[in-house]
Order: structure tokens, then sequence, then C-alpha cells
């Protein structure tokens, strides 16, 4: 019976997964809101929530970048966040950058809600790939979809986020 107690009380305790969660807000160019992406270390990788709005209908490359502003006008954020000094892109033989996401889908009410997984990128301190190094990450949302080739293709950001640890 003791053993079955302490179990349920370690059950009871609250989870001390808050350090490893993390959000991006979204803001457009003009400053709108325009929803999130979570972040959660997974024994395996991170698990990214996407719930963003307001974006044109159809296709939109959506990377994490390597400096954690977007001020003035997104191009504050660097470019795609790459610890390994890889190459760009999902079809590149040379391998592709730890930044590097699938495409997004914005539907007819200008929404996008999807579930990624990357296993290249860490929000624990001190791992190589994390995205909380000395400047941070930022997510960005750009206007055309990724080719998945060495030049993305990808066109102007029209979206942000400062990835930041939720308290």
């Amino acid at each position: 019976m003791k053993k079955l107690i302490t179990c349920a009380a370690l059950l009871a305790l609250p989870a001390a997964a808050s350090a490893q969660d993390a959000v991006a807000d979204m803001v457009g160019a003009d400053g709108m809101e325009m929803g999130t992406v979570a972040f959660t270390q997974t024994p395996n990788g991170v698990l990214l929530t996407l719930g963003i709005t307001n974006l044109p209908e159809g296709g939109h490359s959506f990377h994490i970048h390597e400096t954690g502003t977007c001020d003035p006008d997104f191009e504050a954020a660097g470019d795609h966040y790459n610890p390994d000094g890889a190459e760009h892109g999902f079809m590149n033989e040379a391998g592709m950058h730890a930044g590097d996401m699938p495409n997004i889908y914005a539907d007819a009410e200008m929404e996008v809600n999807a579930d990624m997984f990357t296993d290249r990128l860490s929000m624990e301190e001190g791992a190589e790939s994390t995205l909380f190094d000395e400047d941070g990450s930022a997510v960005i949302v750009h206007v055309n979809p990724d080719t998945y080739q060495a030049e993305a293709g990808a066109g102007d950001r029209i979206a942000c986020g400062v990835i930041t640890l939720r308290q």
C-alpha cells in the first residue's frame, strides 16, 4: 500500500515540463496578431503546434531563423537556423538546415492548424542545436512555398514570431 501511495503522490506533482515549453506569438508586417506556434521538447526532438491566422490562402514557406528578433522588417531574424553549417533544402544531397521545415498551407479561412516534428532542433540548454542560444531564434512565414531545393524561392517574409520560453 505504501508504494501505491508514493506512485499516486508522484503522479499528482506538477509537471516539470514548463521549462521545456515555448511559444512564438506571430505578427504580420503590419503588426497584426497572427496566432501562435507552440514548441514542446520531447525525448526525441521538438513538437511544433501551429495555430496561425490571417495568412493568404495557399502554400507558404515556414522556417526557424537564427536570431530571436522580428525588428524592424523581419530581416533582423537573419538566415535559417543552421548550427551544423548545412545547405538548404530537403532535396539537397548535401543536407538541410536545422531550421528548414515543411511548407504550410492556409485554407480559405486564412488559417493554418498543424503539428510538425523535428529531431534537428532542441530546447535544452547547452544542446548544440538549441533554439535558445545567446541570440535566440524566431519563426518566419514567407509568402511563397519552399521549393525544397538549394534555392528556397520563399519570397517576402510575411509573419514573424520570437520563440520564448513559457513561464
